[in-house]
C-alpha cells in the first residue's frame, strides 16, 4: 500500500443492497460496481483505495479514526442515512488533518423527504455531490486526486 497516497471511501447503512432497493431511487448499479470503477481509477493515478461499507455506525467511526494511520488522504463519503443522524460521525472527521473529505449521495437528498435535506456532514466537506448516481462517486474521487495533486 502506498500510504502516501490512500482514498478512503466509506459506505453508511443499506448501500449493501444497491441494486435490489428503490431502483427507483439508486438505480441498478451494486456497490460492488461502484467499487470496481473507482478501483481501476485508482489504478490509473496509482493510488490505493481502501473500500469500506457497515450498517454500523460504530465501525464507520473505527474506519474514520484508522484513516490518517494509513495514509488517507482523502475521504468519499456516503453516509447515507447517518448523514441526516449522527454528530458522532461529524464529530470523528473532524479529529482528521490533512485530510479532504467528499460528502456525496446517489439521490439528490434535496428533492427527497424534508428530514433528509439536513446534513451533518456538509458544512465540513471540501465538496457534496448529490443527485448523479453512482457517477458522483467517480467525480468525488477526481476532485480529491486533485485536491491532492495540487490541480484543484
Amino acid at each position: 500500500m502506498n500510504a502516501e497516497k490512500s482514498i478512503l471511501v466509506i459506505n453508511g447503512p443499506n448501500l449493501n443492497k444497491l441494486g435490489s432497493r428503490e431502483l427507483n431511487i439508486y438505480g441498478e448499479q451494486t456497490l460492488e460496481d461502484i467499487r470496481l470503477s473507482l478501483s481501476s481509477l485508482a489504478s490509473l493515478e496509482t493510488i490505493d483505495l481502501i473500500f469500506c461499507q457497515s450498517n454500523s455506525e460504530s465501525e464507520i467511526i473505527d474506519e474514520i479514526h484508522e484513516a490518517e494511520q494509513k495514509g488517507v488522504k482523502g475521504i468519499l463519503i456516503n453516509a447515507a442515512a447517518f448523514t441526516h443522524t449522527s454528530i458522532a460521525i461529524r464529530d470523528a472527521l473532524l479529529t482528521l488533518s490533512n485530510v479532504f473529505i467528499v460528502e456525496v449521495h446517489l439521490s439528490n437528498i434535496f428533492k427527497r423527504e424534508k428530514f433528509r435535506h439536513q446534513s451533518y456532514i456538509s458544512d465540513i466537506s471540501d465538496a457534496v455531490i448529490a443527485g448523479m448516481g453512482s457517477q458522483g462517486y467517480e467525480y468525488g474521487f477526481k476532485f480529491i486526486m486533485g485536491k491532492i495533486n495540487g490541480s484543484t
